[in-house]
């Protein structure tokens, strides 16, 4: 098996550290990617035992709650008012098993809804982890970092809430038809003040949740951006106290932190509105619901353990409307999360999927735009007069862009498992968090990890911490020569059938740039290597050299021939214009 690839792949659906899996049943068929409440629905269709679990122990336990007024007005009633201590007896036993089952009831229904809630959440996050795998080096194009990371660390936290008050949600729901019905069956028009007053309550509170999920909408996008404008900061930090600008982008990064909380200001705004509403208006109807049970118990139409009752469930109607505004408001916080989450379901990567065809592994590799023919078993390089062309041949040979490229008479883009097949190395690779073995190389055998450790001059950089060290998240604890020297191990160690690096000497000394360059040969020996460099060192090891200029091989040969013969070569490797301009 290969290690996990060094730039993200664009190719197989589905690739676990160089593997490719069967696709994941949920990821692949059950996740809605759609409109955002589609995507919420396909959530609770996936998880709907515990969440069924969930909203019958929500039942159980608001209507446990519900019928305790009427146990109290019955023990009142009938045992207190009437004198009766085996009725008194009686009902106080029925409170006291209702009080038993809303215990049991609540700490399962809150099992339930944690469960529900680490589901829903990590289930979106391992179906964004995996399109973020398949869209591969088409991800960082179509969105940002920072846009990413917001999902992964308040979206699915929103998705979680809104799965998770089902439970809640379900029992209030059923917990106001029960109230209403018995309230109806002691005193119509007290049961109507409820059934009429709730919908209105609903109705008025409509209006509060629009604009509440636009400014949500809104104050979660300058996140996004304010996250991105971060990671941009932070990893490129030295650079900017090197060179004097960091007062500049901080200052940048200070105005838009203020923009951020003025949406979040503003969000809150809405969201007190909200919260004030599921006071005022379930206060209002309580209100109306006491002042006429009062009224009827003064009249003489109801008892006092009625009327106690009645007060009771005015007091108990707080919590299940209460918990419906809650309701609103979680949704709303979900369906913008969801929609975020769906928007990066939706993106397809440039590439098609990769073919069936197998080429031998000596197979011969052509870039047909540029000309370039690298030649099985040997290391050819790469010197281009702009670094971009170099880049641009690695891309479309290691099929990150499109382009006409053969791999042994067949076009790359019908040829199975690219990825692990032809190995793309670059300098913004990153190094995993974990061990160190297992960031470089977790599939391969110890003897072949030092060996690649040998051939890119890491020895230094692992014997004093050991191959179970700990990485820091990118590598952070290591110098920037230090790093490329471990993605270059890395790099070998995955021993694919064709490995491009670019420029992977750029950051390290001319001492240890030698060392690398005698020693690449004999770690890749018989397999293909191409070496995107202009450095002298690399050049006169390799055993081809293609000059690249405006995109196209204009010379081939070794390095001291294209010295010789080939004055802009000699000009691009030693750096000096007057040769440059002598030769155009």
């Amino acid at each position: 098996m290969k290690p996990l690839p060094v730039k993200d792949p664009g190719g197989p659906d589905h690739v676990v550290r160089g593997r490719t899996t069967s696709p994941d049943p949920w990821s692949a068929s059950r996740a809605d990617r759609g409109s955002p409440a589609r995507y919420l629905l396909s959530l609770l269709r996936v998880q709907w035992r515990s969440v069924t679990a969930g909203a019958l122990f929500g039942v159980a336990w608001m209507l446990s709650q519900a019928l305790m007024p009427a146990a109290l007005g019955r023990a009142i009633g009938d045992g207190v008012a009437a004198r009766d201590e085996g009725a008194l007896v009686t009902w106080a036993a029925v409170l006291l098993g209702l009080g038993a089952v809303q215990a049991v009831t609540g700490v399962l229904r809150h099992r339930c809804a944690v469960f529900n809630w680490l589901s829903a959440a990590y289930r979106t996050v391992q179906l964004v982890t995996r399109q973020a795998t398949r869209l591969g080096s088409t991800l960082p194009k179509r969105l940002s970092a920072g846009e990413v990371v917001s999902v992964g660390l308040s979206d699915v936290s929103h998705i979680g809430d809104t799965i998770d008050i089902v439970a809640r949600g379900s029992g209030a729901v059923v917990a106001i038809v029960v109230v209403a019905g018995i309230l109806l069956s002691t005193s119509p028009p007290l049961g109507l003040i409820v059934l009429v007053g709730v919908p209105l309550i609903l109705v008025a509170a409509a209006p509060l949740l629009r604009p509440y999920r636009e400014r949500e909408q809104a104050h979660r996008e300058l996140v996004g951006e304010l996250t991105t404008h971060a990671t941009d900061l932070v990893a490129g930090l030295r650079v900017l106290r090197g060179i004097g600008g960091e007062a500049l982008f901080s200052g940048r990064y200070r105005a838009e932190s203020q923009r951020v909380r003025e949406a979040g200001v503003a969000v809150a705004r809405a969201e007190t509105r909200m919260n004030g509403a599921e006071v005022l208006l379930p206060g209002l109807l309580i209100a109306l619901v006491t002042w006429a049970g009062a009224r009827f118990a003064v009249r003489g139409a109801i008892g006092v353990g009625e009327l106690v009752a009645f007060y009771g469930y005015a007091v108990f109607l707080i919590v299940p409307l209460k918990t419906l505004g809650e309701a609103a408001s979680k949704i709303t916080k979900g369906l913008v999360a969801a929609g975020r989450v769906t928007a990066l379901l939706r993106l397809d990567p440039e590439l098609p999927a990769a073919g069936t065809a197998r080429p031998a592994a000596d197979a011969e590799l052509v870039d047909i735009a540029s000309g370039l023919v690298v030649r099985p078993g040997r290391i050819t390089a790469i010197a281009a007069a702009d670094p971009r062309d170099a880049q641009a041949v690695a891309d479309r040979l290691g099929r990150y862009t499109d382009g006409e490229v053969d791999f042994g008479g067949v076009p790359l883009r019908a040829v199975a498992d690219v990825r692990e097949r032809i190995l793309v190395a670059v300098n913004e690779d990153r190094l995993f968090s974990g061990p160190l073995a297992e960031s470089l190389a977790p599939d391969a055998g110890e003897p072949a990890l030092r060996a690649a450790i040998r051939a890119a001059c890491a020895e230094d950089v692992v014997d004093p911490v050991g191959l179970d060290a700990h990485v820091a998240e990118a590598g952070r604890e290591f110098s920037g020569g230090q790093q490329q020297r471990l993605r270059l191990a890395r790099a070998l160690a995955a021993d694919p059938d064709v490995l491009v690096l670019v420029e992977p000497t750029s950051a390290v000394d001319a001492h240890t740039e030698a060392r690398i360059a005698g020693r690449l040969g004999e770690a890749r020996a018989g397999r293909t290597t191409v070496v995107c460099t202009t450095s002298p060192l690399m050049l006169d090891r390799a055993d081809h050299v293609a000059f690249v200029r405006d995109g196209l091989v204009v010379a081939e040969g070794t390095h001291r021939e294209l010295l010789d013969t080939e004055p802009r070569y000699a000009a691009t490797v030693t750096r000096g214009e007057t040769t440059e301009r002598a030769g155009t």
